[in-house]
């Protein structure tokens, strides 16, 4: 774990999580993270940048042939090319899928809490936001099912964005529970997104089931959505790809990606992700192992030194859920209190929706070092 024993120093780099918040302010916030990538990644856009020429590329058979060997080794999902579709980003892909699958004033389904970008996206496009909130069993987030399946019937939705692995809770979803959300979204006929950016997060011997390993019928209403860009620290280079293995369905999403000119990739998104895939399996299985040895630190820590501080231990990603409520503390006064006395900056949970009171999250993305630094900061103020 070398490579992952410090930090890289990001400091007026223009980065979005160091150089948006106060000098003395440790942040732990945006999920992006604070190491090297693959070697290899770096030599080789280090070897673009040396050509000089920056135009348009095309998305070459190495970058799909890399796409379909990482899924199928690491996830026993067995592509075609023709069902992979590139695209800027996991968000963008999102509202592709939104305006592509339903029209304006139709209901769209999300689990809650969860990543902030859903129900704006949902919002922004004039569909109905349908909320289904999870709920804290056993330590971790669970989907009431009945209530989902009176959701999707009494609502009429037409479409469910759904994230796997959970983020912010950190759930790597059984294949069960997957069996259940298809079998509901079949009676209902609801298209289901997956958002699986985290997929390659799958921590303490927990599996991640991409959705469309579940039951080959599934291919029918969904889409995977992935990129390489979160698990190997290369978010910059923008490159993600839609998963759309239905012909009907993935020319629909192709014909709006067209409309709204988001067919186009950078080239170093190209081959930032061909190089990541195709070098980046040992250096994956190191930072894994940080980012494990992160979360037993934490919620070791507020176990022992912050008993009223509830850490959900995750079962994937490199984020953890951190419950303060038993402070009292409305949202705001908890970001204050954070921010300004701790000077520690992490990602609000009312932005995760109304389940997200009274909690933050934290990237554990991190050097070990700067981790014990925050919980050091944040013990002594709660």
């Amino acid at each position: 774990m070398k490579n992952f024993e410090k930090a890289v120093a990001r400091r007026g780099t223009n980065s979005l999580k160091w150089d948006s918040v106060a000098q003395d302010v440790l942040p732990l916030w945006v999920a992006d993270m604070d190491f090297q990538t693959v070697p290899e990644v770096t030599a080789g856009l280090t070897e673009l940048a040396k050509g000089g020429v920056f135009g348009y590329t095309l998305n070459s058979s190495q970058l799909f042939q890399a796409v379909i060997d990482w899924q199928a080794n690491q996830h026993q999902l067995k592509l075609e090319k023709d069902s992979i579709v590139f695209i800027e980003g996991v968000v963008p892909a999102i509202s592709v899928a939104l305006q592509a699958f339903t029209e304006p004033g139709d209901a769209v389904l999300i689990n809650t809490p969860v990543y902030p970008p859903f129900a704006r996206t949902v919002k922004l496009n004039q569909r109905r936001l349908i909320e289904n909130d999870l709920e804290e069993i056993n330590g971790h987030f669970e989907i009431n099912f009945t209530k989902l399946e009176a959701q999707l019937k009494d609502e009429a939705v037409k479409l469910y964005v759904f994230c796997s692995p959970h983020n912010p809770g950190g759930r790597v979803w059984t294949a069960e529970e997957l069996e259940k959300i298809g079998s509901l979204c079949q009676k209902y006929q609801v298209k289901l997104v997956s958002d699986e950016i985290h997929q390659d997060f799958a921590l303490f011997g927990n599996q991640h089931h991409p959705f469309l390993t579940i039951k080959p019928d599934y291919q029918d209403f969904s889409i995977i959505l992935g990129s390489a860009t979160k698990t190997f620290n290369i978010a910059g280079t923008k490159n993600a790809y839609a998963i759309i293995p239905n012909q009907d369905l993935r020319e629909k999403f192709k014909n709006v990606q067209l409309k709204n000119n988001q067919h186009e990739v950078s080239s170093f998104g190209q081959v930032a992700t061909e190089l990541a895939y195709q070098n980046g399996e040992t250096w994956l299985a190191g930072l894994k192992a940080k980012i494990e040895e992160n979360i037993e630190l934490v919620t070791a820590f507020t176990e022992e030194n912050l008993p009223k501080v509830k850490a959900m231990k995750p079962e994937g990603t490199y984020l953890i859920w951190l419950d303060f409520s038993a402070y009292g503390l409305d949202d705001k006064a908890l970001e204050k209190k954070m921010l300004r006395e701790a000077k520690v900056y992490l990602n609000s949970g009312i932005s995760f929706g109304q389940g997200g009171s009274g909690h933050l999250r934290m990237n554990l993305a991190t050097s070990t070092e700067l981790v014990k630094e925050a919980l050091t900061r944040i013990a002594k103020v709660f």
